[in-house]
């Protein structure tokens, strides 16, 4: 099988990416409705393949290995061999690091966003795409796509002082 012919699923976690301005208390905070922001990006730029899981709207910050858990139960019950998990920035890494070596057969790549996609002028469009194209080219493992650049699970940790992820 070519990489562009494998399947393709989103599981969306929430993360920064998914957060919007909330007037009530003028900070972020997620849809009312709970509704990813995801499928509108997708639209956005004419990408209808991939499958959409919304698993969870959370800030990364605040899970546990309860959240962890299910973010493996759902990786390992898609019956696509390509995965996208959209998450937050905060604790991205350890979500790797706990998916690491726990979904043979399966090539798992964790990305999010520094600014909300809602926001516009985002990264959330840019690391979505490179993290869909990841996933149907690299190897199986779990890995990380963020600020175009691609990064194993061990090595995947933001720097908070540049506000990126660096190598």
């Amino acid at each position: 099988m070519t990489p562009a012919a494998r399947a393709v699923r989103l599981i969306l976690t929430g993360g920064t990416l998914d957060k919007i301005h909330d007037t009530a208390s003028e900070g972020l905070a997620f849809p009312p409705d709970g509704a990813s922001q995801v499928p509108g990006l997708l639209a956005e730029a004419r990408c209808h393949h991939p499958a959409v899981t919304e698993l969870l709207q959370m800030d990364s910050l605040d899970f546990t290995d309860t959240e962890r858990q299910a973010i493996l139960e759902a990786c390992a019950a898609a019956a696509e061999p390509a995965l996208v998990v959209t998450h937050g920035t905060g604790t991205m890494g350890q979500t790797a690091r706990f998916l690491d070596g726990r979904l043979p057969g399966k090539t798992v790549v964790l990305t999010g966003a520094m600014r909300p996609f809602s926001f516009g002028r985002s990264d959330a469009g840019f690391n979505l795409g490179g993290a869909i194209i990841a996933a149907q080219c690299l190897p199986e493992g779990v890995w990380g796509v963020m600020n175009g650049r691609v990064f194993a699970a061990a090595d995947l940790e933001k720097n908070v002082a540049t506000g990126r992820f660096d190598a």
